[in-house]
């Protein structure tokens, strides 16, 4: 999903972090690429509202929504939280 309004931005966080149907982990893309949890856009909310209303490509552009399928080894780049995978075995993670 594309995110090129605050509306966008804010439906999405509204929906919340599951997609549906089939209850799949989603995730922030930046303008630049990188990822960001919900958890991360929740707390630099006003960052990232101002960035996509100003088109900022400070790191805060959220541009996205995607679904984080096999990606057992996708965090957070603000915060470091690894962002669950929807097909990946949790036991990868110990490896």
């Amino acid at each position: 999903m594309n995110i090129n309004t605050t509306k966008d931005l804010k439906n999405a966080l509204r929906n919340g972090q599951w997609a549906w149907p089939g209850g799949y982990p989603l995730y922030f893309i930046t303008s630049d690429g990188a990822a960001l949890s919900f958890d991360a856009v929740r707390s630099e909310y006003r960052q990232v509202i101002n960035s996509i209303r100003h088109r900022l490509n400070d790191g805060w552009r959220v541009v996205g929504l995607e679904i984080n399928y096999e990606d057992s080894g996708l965090y957070c780049d603000h915060t470091g939280q690894r962002i669950q995978s929807a097909y990946s075995d949790d036991e990868d993670m110990a490896a």
